[in-house]
């Protein structure tokens, strides 16, 4: 497999550190940086972007993520595995990153369910980590990056 063009956050003059900053402001959200890789893993699972799956799930892995966990993420709502927080921010990742599968992009049911484990900065931080996976997944599945080779 080869990439169709080099990465665009690479080819913009500034586009990369841009990207880059805003995932560090979220290191800083309150967020634990384990959630963040959670919920980046399913929209990743989502959009079928290859290069931030394998990214995430080795991030979730060194940072001693059970195998139980990573294999169960894309089927977190039948699995054991996860506190109802996390359960909460998966379904808040779902909704977000599936925005015209239905009526209500995301319903008010599902945000209650997060804003009840989340505060406002945390749930405010939660919403922008979503939508940047899902900016870094549009960019690597139109371009066609290969997982792997970044590194």
């Amino acid at each position: 497999m080869e990439a169709r063009m080099s990465h665009p956050a690479s080819t913009v003059p500034g586009a990369m550190k841009a990207l880059l900053s805003v995932g560090a402001t979220l290191d800083q959200s309150g967020l634990s940086k384990q959630l963040v890789e959670l919920v980046n893993l399913r929209a990743s699972q989502i959009n079928g972007c290859s290069v931030c799956v394998d990214m995430h799930a080795r991030a979730l892995k060194k940072a001693g993520e059970s195998d139980e966990r990573l294999w169960s993420v894309a089927g977190w709502r039948d699995a054991p595995y996860f506190t109802d927080a996390e359960r909460a921010a998966l379904a808040l990742a779902e909704a977000v990153t599936r925005l015209s599968d239905r009526p209500e992009a995301v319903s008010d049911e599902i945000y209650a369910d997060a804003a009840k484990h989340y505060d406002e900065p945390q749930l405010a931080a939660l919403i922008l980590a979503i939508a940047t996976v899902n900016l870094w997944n549009r960019l690597n599945a139109a371009t066609r990056q290969v997982a792997g080779a970044w590194g």
